[in-house]
């Protein structure tokens, strides 16, 4: 099991977006640019007023990028496709014209925290921690990081960034911004997720695709933002320090 990207979309026009992978929903290239394309598509569709974005299972959101592909990468070009995977899946929810809603059950990691961050309305269990451990292994979260620190602010990006080896939990996260409310059970959260989506299938297509274009001003430079940071990334990953690292 490699793991895969499922839609489903119901009669009110809410796309269900789930991707899955057995090892705690890590995400190799190949799903990272399926969600990504997902994505794209939900966006496009006339018949899609929503997007919620989730992960299988009921204990890891996501684990981040895969680490089996990141200790196979022996070139700079590999390395920097490796890390556009998830700069892929957060320049697609960034550009979609509809709202996408996040549905986050446990913890998340690098590029988990990532997407979780680059989501517009983001919901959170009390199992829901976050860490972004990249420098613990001589790399750094440059490409998720425009998006955590839009969604969070500086500091406490910074904070994640520097003490990565720490996990930082729910509640921190919610009083931070990452995510707009957390629940004590997935089922409380499913039953909010539910009623926030039903408002907004019925409200205005052309308001909301408006306005998602309002909180997204000054971000149009994240093409190429991103694939940088993934090239410093893929760059990085071919030191001898994050080699031992890793290894």
């Amino acid at each position: 099991d490699q793991g895969g990207v499922d839609i489903s979309i119901d009669d009110r026009g809410v796309a269900t977006i789930e991707f899955h992978h057995p090892l705690s929903n890590s995400l190799p290239g190949k799903v990272l640019r399926n969600l990504a394309q997902t994505i794209e598509d939900a966006g496009k569709d006339n018949d899609v007023k929503v997007i919620l974005l989730k992960s299988a299972g009921d204990r890891a959101f996501c684990a981040g990028a895969s680490f089996d592909e990141l200790v196979s990468i022996n070139d700079l070009e590999t390395g920097k496709v490796f890390f556009s995977g998830f700069a892929g899946v957060i320049n697609a929810i960034r550009k979609a014209p509809k709202f996408v809603l996040c549905r986050v059950q446990g913890k998340a990691v690098g590029g988990g925290v990532g997407v979780a961050s680059a989501t517009d309305y983001t919901f959170g269990t009390k199992h829901a921690a976050v860490k972004l451990s990249e420098l613990a292994i001589g790399i750094g979260p440059f490409v998720v990081g425009p998006a955590v620190e839009k969604k969070i602010g500086n500091s406490a990006f910074s904070q994640m960034s520097i003490n990565a080896t720490a996990w930082y939990d729910a509640e921190w996260a919610r009083e931070k911004g990452l995510y707009t409310c957390i629940h004590e059970t997935a089922e409380e959260m499913d039953t909010a997720i539910d009623e926030l989506a039903s408002k907004l299938s019925k409200s205005n297509p052309e308001a909301m695709a408006l306005l998602k274009g309002v909180f997204w001003e000054g971000t149009e430079h994240w093409d190429k933002l991103l694939s940088d940071r993934a090239e410093l990334s893929g760059k990085l990953v071919l030191s001898d320090f994050t080699r031992n690292a890793t290894a």
